[in-house]
């Protein structure tokens, strides 16, 4: 299952089921997991981990150094997890010593040709990544997020659980969860609606969302007043505690 024209350093490991296509490249210290495939013209290098089930497609290169002119040639690494289906000419990084040394892509991710991954960018499960979208440095994606197509997320920000951006947005403040947001320098113009119902959120599950929303971007309230009318409202309901801790962790400020 590993063609002869592969070239497969003897320090890596390769576990059972994989597949390697024609003059793919997979360095030391490199360890592919389980019935992963491999495609043709794919360059790996190491410290990477990739998990089972993956399908990495043609010319993708995956765990080279990072793009951060204060990398001095320190130890990082790359980890990707299980079934996830990384298309062509994607890239990702490994991480950097100032932003923990590490990067990762979580389980069943969905990440589409030519997208970018950057150093030190924490990407959670069920991610789809459409197209053309660019990772900054130290960007964290929360689980269930959809980027669409030829999205830009700067640096540090984060983007939330169960959220969408529209096609060639620029992410510039952090997007809150369950949201989507949309434009050059993005504006948040509603709930995802469409993205909760797909993911199995209840009508109710939905009220209560759509009523944190009003009340944090609608009431007229300053931050700090509108966060504590949520507990105070809603003390109980997981929803709003992933939005509210979401709020309070950003740095940059959310999209409005």
């Amino acid at each position: 299952m590993i063609h002869q024209t592969a070239i497969i350093d003897p320090q890596a490991i390769i576990h059972d089921g994989v597949s390697i296509g024609a003059y793919s490249v997979i360095g030391p210290d490199v360890e592919v997991g389980e019935n992963t495939e491999i495609k043709h013209h794919v360059v790996i290098e190491g410290p990477t981990t990739i998990g089972s089930e993956c399908r990495i497609f043609p010319f993708a290169s995956l765990g080279l150094e990072p793009q951060d002119k204060k990398y001095q040639g320190e130890k990082s690494s790359l980890e990707i997890g299980n079934q996830n289906t990384i298309r062509e000419y994607v890239t990702i990084n490994r991480g950097t010593a100032v932003g923990g040394g590490i990067t990762k892509l979580g389980n069943r991710g969905w990440i589409m040709a030519c997208c970018h991954i950057a150093h030190d960018c924490i990407v959670g499960d069920e991610v789809t990544m459409s197209n053309g979208t660019t990772l900054g440095g130290h960007v964290i994606i929360k689980d269930f997020a959809t980027l669409g197509g030829m999205t830009g997320v700067h640096q540090f920000c984060q983007v939330g659980d169960y959220s969408i951006t529209g096609a060639q947005s620029m992410i510039t403040q952090d997007v809150v969860p369950f949201s989507i947001v949309t434009g050059n320098r993005a504006k948040l113009t509603g709930i995802n609606f469409i993205g909760l119902d797909r993911r199995g959120f209840s009508s109710q599950e939905v009220d209560t969302i759509n009523q944190a929303y009003k009340i944090f971007f609608k009431s007229g309230n300053t931050k700090d007043d509108a966060l504590k009318e949520l507990k105070e409202v809603f003390p109980d309901e997981k929803n709003i505690k992933v939005f509210t801790r979401f709020i309070e962790s950003s740095d940059r400020g959310v999209c409005r």
